[in-house]
């Protein structure tokens, strides 16, 4: 870390296990529980069965949350037993016309709560998880279960069971209801068995049965689906495209027909949670919970399983007042980058209850419930705090034994007084006080994208439920990941390069530059030898640079001096606040690669004066250059300032501060119109071929001057259409003549509109701009030297003036009509 450069005060390292952190995560979850924010209770978590112990994001393969379906389990009658089926559609009941059975699957008989069921072996054992009693009778194969009929759950009225290989033991409880008016795949396993099956065929009188009206489509949507999706057959992987348009279609836009009994009418959307309960209700259906995304595995290898979990302690993020607060807080604090915002509302909205503890490993023991421990994200999300006293710790100013609920309050909260708190020496309590109310709230926490489900906005909740208002977090920066030439890093790929390693193959600063400069925030850098070897070169090419360069006294300032000079002054303030909006990648940019730019036209300007006397202006754009690098670069940049012949450290150094008074708007934008007459020259040149002897410029007359500044004024006020601009014009004295050239009229539109809003500011408040005077002082010298001729340069309105093409008439304020012979 120290070799990377890192600013690190390790005064305050510490362990999750230290005796006084222990005692700040007691005193933490003892408020938690005095607010009724910790709870006890019974609630699905993701469970590891070996290790007997919830898990979350940081206990899993891959860094994986576990994330839950709720399955509503169709109670079928088969004889004595319930033949389950999972759906997330319990409306699709009522359009149900047989039941799919795996023949190569071998079915568990089991008794669940007394209740004789047939399932896949697999569901019988989520089920052991979900704290339901369950004992095996017995098995039965699908090959046994396909042509029998079973009953509905609400009415006498038998479908039956039929071959489906697709049907997956793992999913559900390995028997799935047919829709096949409404699910492509139903539909199209229907049309596959009946293709050999003779007409009459018991096969061939099952009809899909539309239950569900949707606008846009017709009576049987699933048949509509597979036909526009030209489907082959049930294994065709366009199924699930055509699945997804039209659960989509019929669950925002649908509506119950009359067949599906009391719930007709009602929208789709709606329909779920009314269904459910009628089932529950009449014991014709149950729950199964899944990993939605499974596999999840354990870091122990174990495969993970959901598991309800009794008597367990859990965090109530699911609380509304504090979803409230957390709501709030995020409000006022700054989200960067800003498109990661609505991220965290989301979170908020579907955070439910939370297991907090767990009975095995290494933490902090719940104080009023010895068998359980704190699980290792709960204890990790107000640590920021703990920096304050770690420093008083590792000095052994403070110790685990004369900490008690008093001292926390008065550092921490400020509530009681120091001279009351027991064990510790009044001053220190009010040292140790005084500096946390000078290092919080937290100003900016930064972590990756992954943790905003889980760590961020846990960091949120529980500030918010802890800390007064004024001590809530004011900034969350979230970034991407570190790739590896373009690849995620793992060490089964072999691509992993140990930090200290890096260091020494391509030095500490390359690394920072490399992966700063490759990405911004939200996006994945990518750690690569081409581009670190580019940017230690530029660095190397810059420390030369420095080391050649000496302090002096400026003489009098030429055009381009000015220029050069207003360009940093202008880049500074943009590196700050690039900096402050942690667009790091920009700012670096910035300072490395676009000021060079510059630093060529400057010096390409001096070079075609045959100058010989820039070296202290360009030793005073470098010190501040190397200045604002630091940050990034600190190493080399230490070497750069010493170089340049400044005393001290340039990280003690302060930032550059200039005001937008010292920048000279004539001078940039006298700059950019050579620059823009020269790109001119040179586009005519290669459109032309032609070998240039002759250079002619024609710049506009003081009545076109009149005009454009005119135009400028209404575009800058938001108006851009010509009709209404020329009528301003016509109505004008001073311009009315304009209505004879509408031409020069809608390319100066044009002209403006192409560019940024603050050329046009600076164009607006130079009443004056000669652009004859500039032209004729500074463009010669460029021409001379680039295209090895002379220019001559003539105003539109000049008497005798040079202009055998009639050249003059096209010319436009700031931009001047060009005659190349």
């Amino acid at each position: 870390m120290e070799e990377m450069g890192y600013s690190i005060d390790w005064r305050r390292e510490f362990t999750t296990i230290d005796p006084v952190y222990q005692k700040f995560i007691e005193w933490q979850i003892t408020i938690l529980k005095e607010k009724n924010l910790i709870i006890q209770g019974s609630h699905p978590v993701g469970w590891c069965p070996k290790d007997q112990n919830p898990v979350s994001q940081h206990d899993t393969m891959g860094d994986v949350e576990p994330d839950f379906t709720e399955y509503i389990l169709i109670k079928f009658k088969f004889d004595d037993y319930v033949i389950p089926t999972a759906t997330l559609r319990p409306e699709t009941l009522f359009g149900v016309t047989n039941l799919w059975v795996n023949p190569g699957t071998t079915y568990k008989k089991i008794t669940v709560d007394g209740e004789k069921w047939i399932a896949s072996e697999e569901c019988a054992k989520k089920l052991e998880f979900l704290d339901r009693k369950i004992t095996y009778d017995g098995e039965i194969s699908g090959s046994e279960l396909i042509g029998k009929s079973v009953t509905f759950p609400h009415k006498d009225e038998k479908v039956p069971m039929l071959e489906a290989s697709f049907v997956q033991s793992q999913t559900g409880t390995g028997l799935v209801m047919s829709v096949p008016a409404h699910a492509p795949y139903d539909y199209q396993a229907l049309l596959d068995m009946k293709k050999d099956q003779p007409q009459g065929s018991e096969l061939q009188l099952i009809k899909p049965i539309s239950i569900i009206e949707t606008e846009g489509l017709g009576e049987i949507p699933a048949k509509e689906a597979c036909e526009k999706f030209m489907i082959i057959d049930q294994y065709d992987h366009r199924l699930e495209q055509a699945t997804d348009e039209i659960y989509k279609k019929e669950f925002y836009d649908g509506v119950l027909k009359q067949n599906t009994e009391v719930f007709a009418g009602n929208k789709v959307s709606e329909a779920k949670e009314p269904i459910k309960k009628w089932l529950i209700d009449n014991n014709n259906s149950d729950i199964l919970l899944e990993l939605t995304n499974s596999p999840v595995t354990c870091r122990c290898g174990t495969e993970c399983v959901v598991k309800i979990l009794t008597n367990q302690w859990f965090l109530n993020y699911g609380d509304e007042s504090w979803k409230e607060k957390a709501t709030k807080c995020f409000s006022g604090m700054s989200i960067l980058p800003q498109e990661i915002r609505p991220e965290f509302g989301h979170v908020i909205g579907w955070l439910h209850e939370r297991a907090c503890a767990r009975q095995h490993g290494m933490g902090t023991k719940l104080p009023w419930d010895k068998d359980w421990i704190v699980e290792s994200l709960s204890d990790s999300v107000i640590y920021m705090a703990y920096y304050i006293l770690a420093k008083f710790v590792n000095a052994g100013t403070i110790s685990a034994e004369n900490l008690s609920r008093e001292f926390f309050d008065y550092v921490f909260l400020g509530i009681g007084d120091a001279d009351q708190v027991s064990g510790v020496p009044a001053g220190i309590v009010d040292e140790i006080a005084k500096e946390f109310a000078y290092f919080y709230p937290v100003d900016s926490r930064h972590s990756g994208r992954d943790l905003v489900p889980n760590h961020l906005t846990f960091f949120v909740l529980n500030h918010v439920a802890i800390f007064p208002e004024n001590n809530w977090p004011q900034q969350i920066v979230v970034n991407g990941s570190v790739l590896m030439d373009g690849k995620k890093m793992s060490k089964s790929m072999g691509n992993i390069v140990p930090l200290r390693q890096a260091i020494r193959d391509y030095g500490a600063d390359p690394i920072r530059l490399s992966i700063i400069i490759s990405a911004e925030l939200l996006q994945d850098a990518d750690f690569n030898l081409e581009s670190i070897t580019g940017i230690r070169n530029k660095l190397v090419s810059l420390l030369e640079e420095c080391s050649m360069l000496k302090p002096g006294k400026l003489d009098d300032l030429q055009a381009e001096d000015k220029w050069i000079q207003s360009r940093l002054f202008k880049l500074v303030p943009e590196v700050t606040a690039a900096i402050e909006k942690m667009r790091l990648r920009e700012a670096l940019h910035s300072i490395l690669y676009s000021f060079d730019s510059d630093l060529k036209w400057y010096i390409k300007r001096a070079n075609a004066k045959g100058r010989t006397n820039i070296s202290t202006m360009w030793y005073n754009l470098n010190c501040t250059r190397v200045l604002m690098l630091s940050p990034f670069a600190p190493h080399i940049a230490e070497e750069m300032w010493e170089k340049l012949g400044q005393s001290g450290l340039v990280s003690d150094s302060m930032w550059p501060d200039v005001s937008e008074d010292t920048v000279d708007m004539n001078a940039l934008l006298s700059e950019e119109v050579l620059k823009g007459i020269m790109e001119d020259i040179a586009n005519i040149l290669k459109v032309t071929k032609i070998t240039p002897k002759k250079i002619t410029i024609y710049t506009a007359d003081s009545f076109k001057g009149k005009a454009y500044h005119r135009i400028l004024e209404r575009v800058m006020s938001g108006e851009t259409n010509m009709g209404n601009i020329m009528k301003d014009l016509i109505a004008n004295p001073e311009t009315a003549d304009i209505k004879k050239n509408p031409d020069f009229v809608q390319k100066t539109i044009k002209d403006i509109l192409s560019e940024p809003t603050e050329i046009r500011k600076t164009k607006l408040e130079l009443k004056e701009f000669d652009e004859k005077a500039l032209i004729s002082s500074e463009l010669i010298s460029l021409a001379r030297m680039d295209l090895g001729v002379d220019v001559q340069v003539f105003s539109e309105n000049d008497a005798g003036a040079y202009d055998p093409k009639e050249k003059a008439r096209h010319s436009r304020p700031f931009k001047p009509a060009i005659l190349i012979e």
